[in-house]
């Protein structure tokens, strides 16, 4: 730009056609004024007008613009910073959202519902933090934010797998992002789900009473899935087993094992009968209790580390409720606490030692 623009003053590194129209609103000139103040034919002007942005004039024509600049009154040179300025705004403001690869996002996430499946925790959460760590969340980018959304919720699992339930750094902090998100999607179904993953936290933090209620509304939420509405089912019955209330509920266990059959989800018709054979142990019916932990070990179907642990853990427990296979549940309980501590599933490990600590074992 000329030199002799007064400090402050707005210029252009390089005028394209946007420019050159604010100059001339500045100079409050017409087409034709402005053409005959620079010298140019009209047409000119009405070529840069018309490009924008898009359009940069030859070099000879920018040192015109320089010097139509340089010439104007005070007045008209602040009118022309104020139109600059405001258009720079507006072009800050509408930017385009930054563009991620998707395909390979939605990759990292099928790699990530894998590697929890096996307890890789480590590769699960830097497959998250690769995205998490990158992507801006946008309003306007519904893609970007659905799968920003689906990588908090995977963070959350991974965070609950490890035992770590509340907090700033827990499932449930991480979960509640992810409802945030997806209740700006207006993802009904989504928004459900991680309802029902908040209500699991509550069960699994000791909050037992709220928890079966809580699950018992969403027994009959048709936001869900029907094998979700199930799965609600089959959770207030472990909820009511934790505290106590074991006929009850049995009476919430045995209609979820039938749908469960009905819907044909063999993995969790087979973790049903693993809360059945919980809900007899507790009600002290021992051999209803063998029968149904039977059904469950002979039909497991994801015998991930997880559910190995969760398994024979229930298995122990119903044989430590009697003295002659209490040293086979001890045998058990011992390996499932050393997978456990494999693995850091830490809330397995507490509820073993729990177990340990109500049949006076060490």
């Amino acid at each position: 730009m000329a030199g002799t623009n007064p400090p402050g003053a707005a210029t252009a590194q390089q005028w394209t056609g946007r420019e050159a129209r604010l100059l001339r609103h500045a100079l409050r000139q017409s087409v034709r004024g402005f053409a005959a103040y620079l010298g140019v034919a009209a047409r000119t002007v009405a070529k840069w007008e018309s490009g924008g942005a898009s359009t940069v004039p030859r070099p000879d024509t920018q040192a015109i613009l320089d010097t139509a600049l340089a010439r104007a009154d005070a007045a008209a040179r602040t009118r022309f910073e104020v139109l600059v300025t405001e258009a720079r705004d507006t072009d800050r403001a509408t930017l385009p959202a930054p563009r991620y690869d998707y395909e390979s996002w939605t990759d990292d996430l099928d790699r990530t519902v894998a590697c929890l499946g096996r307890q890789e925790f480590r590769l699960a959460r830097a497959l998250l933090d690769r995205w998490l760590g990158r992507f801006e969340p946008n309003s306007s980018d519904r893609q970007g934010m659905y799968l920003y959304g689906r990588s908090l919720r995977l963070l959350g699992e991974v965070r609950q797998d490890q035992g770590a339930l509340r907090g700033p750094l827990s499932a449930e902090h991480v979960y509640r992002q992810a409802l945030r998100v997806f209740t700006e999607l207006e993802s009904p179904r989504r928004v459900a789900q991680l309802e029902l993953q908040l209500v699991v936290i509550e069960e699994m933090s000791g909050q037992l009473e709220s928890a079966a209620a809580r699950y018992a509304s969403l027994t009959a939420d048709e936001r869900l899935s029907a094998h979700d509405r199930t799965r609600a089912r089959l959770w207030v019955g472990t909820a009511l087993s934790k505290r106590g209330l074991h006929e009850s509920a049995t009476a919430h266990i045995v209609p979820a094992i039938r749908e469960f059959e009905a819907l044909e989800e063999p993995a969790d018709w087979s973790i049903a009968h693993q809360k059945l054979a919980l809900a007899h142990r507790g009600a002290g019916d021992l051999a209803a209790a063998g029968r149904a932990i039977e059904v469950a070990l002979s039909h497991r179907v994801d015998d991930t580390p997880l559910q190995q642990v969760r398994l024979d853990t229930a298995h122990a427990h119903i044989l430590l409720s009697d003295r002659a296979t209490a040293d086979s549940g001890l045998a058990i309980l011992d390996r499932t606490a050393e997978i456990s501590t494999r693995y850091g599933l830490m809330h397995q490990v507490r509820s073993i030692d729990g177990i340990r600590r109500g049949f006076g074992c060490r």
